[in-house]
């Protein structure tokens, strides 16, 4: 069963998007949005065509581009929406308890990047395919990345002990480089032996982000 989408879609108003005052125009808006994300999860966006998008919705091509300028403007809002999600799903992570061990924390952080890439797979992976063309598309992304690491850091620095506060914290970015690295090459190439879609997927990356923390943890540790 794929994860709803619906988290990202709550609101769309956004730049490059007609505002819609009537409750069945805002739900065609919304419905051509959910149909072309979950499209995209199937066929990259060049394959993304308009016609059979809005064929699915019930919608005329001309109801289209009523509400979107353009097919990128479309992109951009789909772009815009998942970025919108992963920073509230930032924003709701919280350390489960005090004495929350470091392995915890690790799965539980992993877990929620993992489940937002699950979310947003088709737009995450079109944006990844279409960076070629617009070196900018992918900013919002990598800003995100960025703010996960800023997010993440003061609820995993407590539980690596006291002192070296820099070199730990370099630790942990460097550990959010293997992990989003390791799953944005799922999403773009999918080359096994685990997909984005695996459970195995989470408890191993979950692990090597512990491992890489309990490494520099043991370096500063009296032998």
């Amino acid at each position: 069963m794929r994860p709803s989408p619906e988290p990202g879609f709550r609101d769309f108003d956004l730049p490059g998007v007609t505002p819609s005052r009537q409750k069945r125009s805002r739900e065609t808006t919304l419905a051509l949005l959910r149909a072309g994300a979950d499209m995209l999860r199937t066929r990259s966006l060049a394959e993304l065509s308009i016609e059979t998008l809005c064929a699915g919705v019930g919608a005329t091509v001309g109801a289209f581009y009523s509400r979107f300028e353009s097919k990128e403007a479309y992109f951009n809002a789909l772009m815009a929406l998942a970025a919108r999600d992963g920073e509230q799903r930032l924003g709701d992570i919280r350390r489960p308890s005090a004495d929350a061990g470091l392995d915890k924390l690790c799965h539980i952080i992993v877990s929620g990047i993992i489940a937002w890439m699950r979310n947003h797979e088709g737009v995450l992976r079109a944006a990844l395919q279409h960076d070629d063309t617009r070196p900018d598309t992918w900013s919002p992304f990598k800003a995100l990345a960025q703010a996960t690491t800023m997010r993440a850091t003061p609820l995993l620095l407590p539980a690596m002990g006291r002192g070296r506060k820099a070199t730990k914290s370099r630790a942990i970015a460097f550990g959010f480089q293997v992990v989003l690295g390791t799953l944005v090459n799922a999403i773009l190439n999918d080359p096994g032996p685990l997909s984005l879609a695996s459970k195995e997927m989470e408890t191993r990356l979950a692990g090597c982000l512990l491992l890489l923390l309990q490494a520099e943890i043991g370096q500063s540790t009296p032998r």
